[in-house]
């Protein structure tokens, strides 16, 4: 991925983008980059899957190292607004759907979007309906799957 437009990120994914970073370079790809040399102790490696696998592994470790280090290079940290009434980049949101199932997102940059840790896009289906929203406000999300029905319940 190349970026070469400013690229806004939370100051939390900022913080949490460096310390990848800093995993990447100091246990990851030293790790991987070990274990390559162990395998190529071990003799013949021109047929070797593991090697190929772990030469593979340690080419998508500097990738990643890389395209972090491209946006990093580009963030823009978003200022979030001292009276959260409706919802904008960086907002986390509580949104209540049609059963009163709970979900609660973080609204952040593609770049920061990460579902498993509560983060989504604001160019996501649900992250571009909410945008602008307030408490009490019903948001219907028109997503490939389907449509679906929300009402926001808190924003923070």
């Amino acid at each position: 991925m190349s970026v070469d437009r400013a690229v806004m990120l939370t100051a939390e994914g900022k913080v949490d983008l460096e310390q990848e970073l800093l995993s990447l370079r100091t246990v990851k790809r030293p790790a991987v980059a070990a274990r390559i040399q162990e395998l190529t102790m071990d003799g013949d490696v021109s047929d070797n899957s593991e090697y190929e696998d772990t030469k593979e592994e340690l080419m998508l470790i500097e990738a990643r190292m890389r395209e972090i280090e491209n946006l990093l290079r580009h963030a823009r940290i978003a200022e979030k607004s001292d009276s959260p009434d409706e919802a904008q980049f960086g907002s986390q949101v509580t949104l209540i759907d049609e059963n009163g199932v709970e979900e609660t997102w973080t609204l952040v940059s593609q770049e920061e979007a990460n579902t498993l840790h509560g983060k989504i896009s604001i160019k996501s289906p649900v992250g571009a309906a909410v945008l602008g929203k307030r408490v009490g406000d019903n948001v219907i999300v028109r997503a490939p799957g389907g449509e679906s029905t929300f009402t926001v319940k808190l924003i923070e």
